[in-house]
């Protein structure tokens, strides 16, 4: 159960936009305290729709044996989903910068103004949950485990989803100078292949999402 929670909240935690805004967060005037909040937000998102996921399943019966086919119904659905996000990702053309839309932007707009209040405004909605998020938590809820092992998972399955946003902040503190380089260059990187490893997440998520649920309802 670890293994494949851990594995699908690893694919959660991909995003390239998480990262570029604590970078944002990192250089501004008060660096610790905005990313704090940052992560704050992150967590309180992430923490809060892994329970609610968590009873959704658990109170409609989906952890049973009996309801199998459902479970497994909404596992190829959660597989599906996330080919289709690859593959419009894929299609989606890019635009060429307009210097005037570009403040306008939603992202912009959040960290336009670095300060704690809209970094954890924005660690509340860049972690909204995705696809893989939600397969992460199915696999604990229809584990039948006992309760600390479905706590330390979960725990688990939390901290690694946010993992982009709290170690960025864990070696800041360690060793703010050599983290914020790291983190341009990890900017440009991403700047550069972000699109793409997106792309490359959702469609492993998805590949596996849909052979195990299809697998599942065949059996």
């Amino acid at each position: 159960m670890l293994e494949q929670a851990a594995g699908f909240a690893l694919l959660a935690s991909i995003s390239p936009t998480a990262l570029f805004v604590m970078a944002v967060f990192l250089a501004s005037a008060e660096p610790r305290r905005t990313a704090l909040a940052y992560v704050t937000g992150a967590l309180v998102m992430t923490v809060a729709m892994a329970v609610a996921v968590l009873f959704i399943i658990r109170a409609t019966g989906l952890d049973q044996p009996r309801e199998s086919e459902p479970r497994y119904g909404l596992r190829l659905g959660l597989g599906v989903l996330a080919l289709g996000g690859a593959l419009l990702i894929a299609r989606r053309k890019p635009k060429v910068p307009d210097p005037e839309k570009e403040a306008e932007n939603f992202i912009a707009r959040l960290t336009k103004r670095p300060g704690p209040r809209t970094a954890f405004v924005a660690g509340l909605i860049l972690f909204v949950p995705s696809v893989t998020f939600i397969a992460a938590v199915q696999v604990v809820a229809t584990a039948r485990a006992a309760v600390v092992v479905t706590v330390v998972t979960l725990v688990v399955v939390v901290l690694l989803t946010v993992l982009v946003v709290w170690l960025p902040l864990l070696t800041y503190l360690v060793a703010p100078e050599r983290t914020t380089n790291a983190l341009r260059g990890a900017d440009d990187w991403l700047r550069a292949n972000g699109k793409m490893v997106v792309i490359c997440g959702l469609a492993a998520a998805g590949a596996i999402l849909t052979i195990s649920g299809s697998l599942g309802l065949t059996s």
